[in-house]
């Protein structure tokens, strides 16, 4: 495996596919490429694609990635014909990445491009997945680090499949476990579950997650939920297993101090506490039948959305910027192409 160059052949197999998904990083983009490059520049025995996804941009993210130029990689730019969400433009890398290795990296450079050598590093020790967990997460409030705390431990004990803590998108996957994470139908994806699933062998390596240089997080507090009741309900049942033992709980609780106020009011002529009492219980067992009902509905949403079958992503428009050139090939794609995973 070499560096692509002049003189190389562009049948050698691709050691490594870069996906970067976009959205709204007009500012970062220039500065995340630069510093990607003078990574790549020192990997002189791979062969590398950089893979970007731009998520339906409202800015002039798409242009910007069409002016991109490298001449230590190949560039693979696929612009998704509305917004999608992260993890449908990480699906659509994904599915266009030949690489023999695929990294997944943020735009923002939160994700340090530095540490792509040491994950191919341990992808040559026969590693298929290099998990990166991030031991700090520089420039996010108290609330937020908190929250991310709670939250993946919450999920590790509640998942079917084992997750790795403090682990987010960014990690080296080899080969065998993309065929294998290709083959995966649903539609409604959480891809720190979907990443995990396939299990291989696997190491951590750790690293300090700098701020932002530049532009805004895209994420509001309302998506962080949504994405993690989804990650909840997509990999795990227990939401509704700790329901019906709720249930059986409450109904044994519920008897078994009915059988009290009756035995009192018979034994020592206890007048039994009426209206307060009353609407204590109903107020409590309402709010529990809420509460239940609540997560069956988002499980029942999920099979929902999965019963429509509607392809993950559409792709407008793809181009390919080869290493050394500044010709760009490719066109529009037909509004219905590139409708993947029919399961």
């Amino acid at each position: 495996m070499q560096l692509i160059n002049n003189g190389s052949s562009i049948k050698n197999a691709i050691t490594l596919s870069i996906i970067v998904p976009v959205y709204n990083e007009q500012e970062m983009l220039p500065l995340f490429h630069h510093q990607l490059a003078k990574v790549l520049s020192t990997l002189c025995d791979s062969r590398v694609e950089i893979i970007y996804i731009n998520d339906g941009s409202d800015d002039e993210s798409w242009n910007v990635m069409l002016n991109l130029k490298s001449q230590y990689a190949s560039m693979v730019c696929i612009n998704l014909s509305r917004n999608f969400g992260k993890e449908a433009a990480m699906t659509a890398g994904i599915d266009n990445a030949k690489g023999q290795a695929v990294i997944l990296l943020d735009a923002d450079l939160q994700d340090p491009p530095e540490l792509i050598p040491d994950m191919l590093a341990a992808w040559h020790d026969g590693y298929d997945v290099v998990n990166m967990k991030r031991s700090a997460r520089l420039g996010e409030s108290k609330f937020k680090r908190l929250a991310a705390h709670i939250y993946y431990r919450l999920l590790d004990y509640l998942s079917d499949v084992p997750l790795q803590k403090d682990v987010g998108d960014f990690r080296l996957l080899s080969r065998r476990v993309i065929e294998s994470i290709k083959q995966l139908p649903e539609r409604s994806r959480y891809m720190k579950g979907i990443l995990s699933w396939p299990g291989y062998k696997q190491t951590t390596l750790n690293f300090e997650r700098p701020g932002r240089v530049a532009g805004e997080t895209k994420w509001s507090f309302v998506q962080l939920v949504k994405l993690g009741l989804s990650g909840i309900t997509a990999f795990s049942v227990k939401p509704l297993r700790i329901s019906t033992w709720a249930g059986a709980l409450i109904s044994i609780t519920t008897f078994t101090y009915g059988l009290w106020i009756i035995l009192k009011t018979l034994m020592f002529g206890e007048v039994v506490a009426g209206y307060p009492s009353m609407m204590l219980m109903q107020l409590f067992l309402g709010g529990v039948q809420l509460l239940a009902i609540g997560i069956l509905g988002e499980y029942v949403g999920r099979i929902y959305a999965e019963a429509k079958a509607r392809p993950i992503y559409l792709t407008m428009d793809k181009k390919t910027v080869n290493a050394h050139s500044n010709n760009i090939e490719g066109g529009a794609d037909t509004p219905h192409s590139v409708v993947h995973r029919h399961g």
